[in-house]
């Protein structure tokens, strides 16, 4: 992904929702393909997302499922969000290292994953987008993605009965404006929801499912040597931490290129460990591309630098030590992260 993100946008927000955040508290979505609306997995914190300003509506989701999925977001008609973020791949882009975009433009970074947005105040792997809402003009604007204008989106979709009529049934006129395109947007996005894994289910009680001795010890190891980055449930914190990969190909400054603070260089994301089986190649450059790749680095490949994380310089020794027992602890408890209803759910499948 491109560091460059357009972070203000003039949106005039024409309607104001009032919304309920009671919301069900006991389990997550459990029926795949049926449209419940928003509802709070029993074992997440309380989201992040604005729901006061653009509750869900069934209309409202639908329409932005199918602007999730339209290549006319894109100059050439060519690119949808879904080209990048592909849902068999848990909303990121399989195989990829780096984006890619229109007309095969290759892009900077790794395309993060769609997954659990409503949790997460900042966006993005340098986090240089505080809204959800603006979330999508990054890349419908940028030049490796989709190179297109939003005026232009706009007067693509204006110019179609079919979503006049959409727009109307989601939002009550046919006049489409920016606010609410980016509202419809955010509306499939919140529910790109990943709360169905065994991990799930033992967190929450759910029958008999329990986990095995090997994957047991791996959860107390992921919360020992891992949780303070990677915290329980969301398995990331969403703050941005420099992990000692050093330098990439492209010299990527990650955090800095937001605040020009210097403690902020080569800062990312922490990336949730959750539905990794499905979203590999890892990192915000996609240098690794297997699990092992990764615990070999945090074992022994940390590199120093001037502001790696102190959580990687405990007793005066860089990197996590591990043994091999260990580490098959910790696959084996990954593993159970894994949410086959999400990347399988026809309700968040083009349809």
């Amino acid at each position: 992904m491109n560091q460059k993100h357009i972070v203000v946008i003039g949106v005039l927000v024409a309607f104001v929702f009032a919304c309920s955040r009671e919301l069900p508290a006991d389990k997550a979505r459990t029926d795949p393909g049926v449209f419940a609306g928003f509802k709070q997995p029993g074992n997440f914190p309380a989201s992040a997302y604005h729901f006061e300003t653009n509750p869900v509506t069934r209309e409202g989701f639908e329409l932005g499922r199918k602007l999730f999925y339209e290549p006319r977001l894109s100059r050439n008609n060519t690119i949808s969000c879904g080209s990048c973020h592909i849902q068999s791949s848990a909303f990121t882009q399989h195989g990829h290292d780096v984006s890619h975009g229109i007309d095969d433009r290759l892009g900077s970074r790794n395309a993060p994953a769609i997954m659990n947005l409503a949790w997460s105040p900042l966006l993005m792997w340098d986090g240089g987008i505080f809204d959800l809402d603006l979330q999508p003009i990054a890349p419908i604007t940028n030049h490796e993605e989709m190179d297109e204008t939003v005026a232009n989106v706009v007067s693509k979709l204006q110019a179609l009965p079919q979503y006049r009529a959409l727009f109307k049934k989601a939002f009550g006129t046919e006049q489409i404006s920016t606010g609410n395109l980016m509202k419809a947007l955010s509306q499939f996005m919140v529910m790109c929801i990943s709360s169905r894994s065994k991990y799930d289910s033992v967190m929450r009680r759910e029958g008999r499912v329990a986990f095995t001795p090997e994957e047991a010890a791996g959860q107390t190891l992921v919360v020992q040597k891992c949780g303070g980055c990677h915290k329980e449930p969301l398995f990331t914190d969403g703050t941005f931490r420099n992990n000692g990969i050093g330098v990439g190909a492209n010299n990527d400054q990650g955090r800095y290129a937001v605040t020009l603070q210097p403690a902020d260089q080569y800062r990312f994301k922490v990336p949730s460990l959750r539905n990794l089986a499905y979203t590999a190649p890892y990192m915000h450059d996609g240098r690794f591309y297997t699990l092992d790749a990764v615990l070999d680095h945090y074992a022994a490949g940390v590199k120093p630098t001037p502001n790696l994380d102190p959580l990687l310089t405990a007793n005066g020794q860089r990197g996590i030590a591990l043994t091999d027992e260990e580490r098959g602890q910790i696959l084996a408890f990954l593993h159970t992260l894994n949410d086959r209803a999400f990347v399988t759910d026809k309700l968040l499948a083009e349809q």
